[in-house]
């Protein structure tokens, strides 16, 4: 495998293992601050927009309201307290959408162009 491939690829995989050195770091801290069921709805696409008014942030709060997180767990938390724990599941969820298009976009490409041997590819779709 000629240098320059072997760089592009190397650089690829360490950006991965620090992306997912974040998610476990992030994932952690959205465990231990019970952050987990925060956000109510999965919205692969839309879910990636966090709410961007106080109107937004309210309707969040109310749909969170309605969960039995919130009806048995955390009745009378306020919307501040609300946001603290909504922005640990944000992140834990962005840095997932981040590490599959960091994997895939790159990986289509390195494939296409023939970056990736053979002995390689198993592993990295497998």
């Amino acid at each position: 495998m000629p240098a320059k491939h072997a760089r592009a690829l190397r650089l690829w995989l360490g950006v991965l293992a620090l992306l997912i050195v974040a998610m476990v770091l992030v994932g952690g801290a959205t465990r231990l601050t019970d952050s987990g069921l925060s956000i109510t709805e999965w919205q692969p696409i839309m879910g990636a927009v966090p709410p961007l008014s106080e109107a937004d942030w309210q309707k969040a709060f109310e749909a969170y309201q309605k969960i039995p997180e919130y009806t048995e767990l955390k009745r009378g938390m306020s919307l501040d307290q609300f946001k603290t724990i909504y922005w640990w599941e944000w992140a834990h969820r962005f840095l997932g959408r981040l590490i599959g298009i960091a994997f895939f976009v790159p990986f289509i490409g390195f494939w296409l162009l023939g970056y990736i041997p053979r002995t390689l590819l198993p592993r990295l779709i497998g």
